[in-house]
């Protein structure tokens, strides 16, 4: 029996006289056929779609894609999510900094590392469980904090949590998440770390960390690298509006004055407080009992100052390539941090992870786990919960793949000299 999906196409449109119009009954419109297409426990066929087609209007087949049966890699929900999703949203989650050269290096940079497998090694028994700051998760794959997950479907960062909960992973939640700290804390049992960014006004940032520890959150994921908002072109086209912020409202102004570009940027550039710096996180330390991590770090330089004013770990990150262009992919910069830390605190990698293999690269130079973004909101986007439990199943299951054929039964077992980089391949050539 084949499956056939039908997902929305951007140029849908519906008569006048028979439906209202504008992007919000249009949305409306696009969720229901896409429900019927998309889940897991319903069949959507042709004659079917055009008796609905004939309710809500003219639905033009010939510019869409047909799909057969589920996707069968995380790169696949990206289309399908760019089908589910206005255009000014699905450009908010999936696009980058100004030529969008590191968005597309965090990904690229991936495939110019190469493997070096070892054969006749017991793999009959695989076993990538892991442990981050003393947590057991099932794998090393973390969700990485990432904005207004409501934008994306109406359950938001719960149905997040809940796929964490269910995959038995680590989910950071963003402080300018759609759902506030308290309505996740209690949706599901999932480990929960949450990320903020220091305001203006500090109060803000100490109350955020303070409703955190008291809703059972388990570390703090401070993000460093947005002194000021990166220039995102395509919020700036679109006039990105600032949807609810709820963790946020009533403690900071989200009314911008910005007739000439992105009302987001506008917010971000007059709340987040761009004097920030090291001896801060002393004060951070100061205000909570949790785990600090510091997200943003890309250099050997900071990674010591990082360690030295007694950070918990270190996120390798460049903001998924939405911040200052032409920064280097994260996974290239990896070794370079993990040396200079040499131990004293975990490092973790953020950007670029479309695959289980790129989980294992990242490994074998030295990350004790990684986190996902994009991907986790693309599979919520085109599927929700279900969608993100099936994205992270998707990388387990490569993961797992990756190691059996590299000769490693175990996370420990993965090692430096499993992986060639780009580097080397040009010194082994002189």
């Amino acid at each position: 029996m084949t499956i056939i999906t039908l997902p929305i196409c951007a140029n849908y449109t519906t008569p006048s006289s028979s439906l209202e119009s504008g992007p919000l009954t249009y949305l409306t419109q696009f969720r229901f056929l896409l429900f019927l297409s998309r889940s897991p426990n319903h069949y959507a066929f042709p004659s079917v779609a055009a008796q609905i087609v004939i309710t809500l209007g003219t639905f033009n087949l010939s510019s869409c894609r047909i799909m057969e049966g589920e996707p069968v890699n995380v790169n696949e929900f990206q289309e399908l999510a760019r089908q589910a999703l206005p255009k000014m949203y699905y450009d908010f989650f999936s696009g980058g900094a100004e030529d969008q050269h590191t968005l597309k290096e965090n990904v690229e940079a991936f495939r110019r590392i190469t493997f070096r497998p070892r054969m006749l090694v017991d793999v009959s028994r695989i076993d990538f469980s892991t442990t981050v700051l003393g947590y057991n998760i099932s794998a090393p794959i973390m969700i990485a904090p990432t904005g207004l997950h409501k934008l994306a479907h109406p359950e938001g960062e719960i149905a997040t949590a809940r796929a964490a909960a269910a995959s038995n992973t680590i989910m950071v939640l963003s402080s300018v998440s759609s759902c506030t700290i308290e309505e996740v804390a209690s949706s599901c049992n999932a480990i929960r770390f949450f990320q903020i960014y220091v305001c203006k006004n500090r109060d803000v940032a100490a109350q955020l960390v303070q409703r955190a520890e008291r809703n059972g959150y388990k570390a703090i994921v401070l993000t460093v690298d947005v002194p000021r908002p990166g220039r995102r072109e395509a919020d700036i086209k679109n006039k990105m509006i600032v949807p609810p912020l709820k963790n946020i409202e009533g403690l900071v102004s989200t009314e911008v004055d910005n007739d000439e570009g992105s009302i987001l940027e506008g917010f971000a550039k007059g709340a987040v407080d761009a004097s920030l710096c090291w001896r801060d996180i002393g004060w951070l330390r100061s205000i909570t009992n949790l785990p600090i991590l510091i997200k943003g770090v890309l250099t050997r330089e900071d990674a010591i100052k990082a360690t030295e004013v007694g950070v918990a770990g270190i996120v390798v990150s460049n903001h998924g390539g939405r911040q200052l262009d032409y920064t280097p992919a994260t996974i290239t910069v990896l070794e370079e941090v993990v040396h200079a830390v040499g131990g004293k605190v975990p490092v973790f990698l953020d950007g670029g992870v479309r695959r289980g293999t790129d989980v294992f690269k990242a490994l074998a130079l030295g990350a004790q786990a990684v986190l996902i973004g994009r991907p986790v909101v693309y599979g919520l986007a085109a599927k929700g919960e279900y969608g993100v439990r099936k994205v992270i199943h998707m990388l387990k299951d490569e993961l797992e793949l990756t190691m059996a054929l590299s000769g490693c039964p175990s996370v420990k077992d993965i090692t430096r000299s499993h992986v060639r980089t780009e580097h080397e391949k040009i010194h082994s050539m002189l």
